[in-house]
């Protein structure tokens, strides 16, 4: 599984805003200039997390989007299956996947999903707060 760069791009967005969250709601192109993110990207991914309800936007003078919860209300899991759609590591476990014909017998199939449910008990289990806060560390050595 990998993650996207709409979704890694969405992760520093909220982030941003969340660091910010008390300067009210935030230009684009500020957020944009920040995360040196192109403004075009943003239009992109800005849309999809206010049709959700994750940020609000305003459209005038003064405007910008902001957080619509606290950060510790928003998991990173959310986050990321609303710009994935999906975080199964298989084509068989995912939302849309079709009744596959070797589910009775596929020796695979249970490490899949306890791949995959440990990998959404994983993000569900960060909250943007954490990540804004700096709490995550990595225990995996950098290469």
């Amino acid at each position: 599984m990998m993650i996207s760069t709409r979704g890694r791009y969405a992760l520093r967005v909220m982030i941003d805003l969340a660091e910010h969250g008390d300067e009210g709601y935030i230009p684009m192109k500020i957020i944009a200039g920040r995360q040196g993110i192109s403004l075009k990207y943003l239009e992109r991914i800005l849309p999809a997390l206010t049709r959700s309800g994750m940020i609000e936007g305003l459209q005038r003078k003064g405007g910008g989007y902001k957080l619509t919860a606290d950060p510790d209300k928003y998991r990173v899991g959310d986050i990321l299956r609303l710009m994935e759609g999906d975080l199964a590591p298989v084509a068989c476990l995912g939302c849309s996947a079709k009744a596959c014909e070797r589910t009775e017998y596929c020796k695979t199939l249970p490490m899949w999903k306890e791949f995959y449910r440990l990998t959404n008990a994983y993000f569900d289990g960060i909250m943007l707060s954490d990540l804004a806060g700096g709490k995550i560390q990595s225990f995996i050595p950098d290469h």
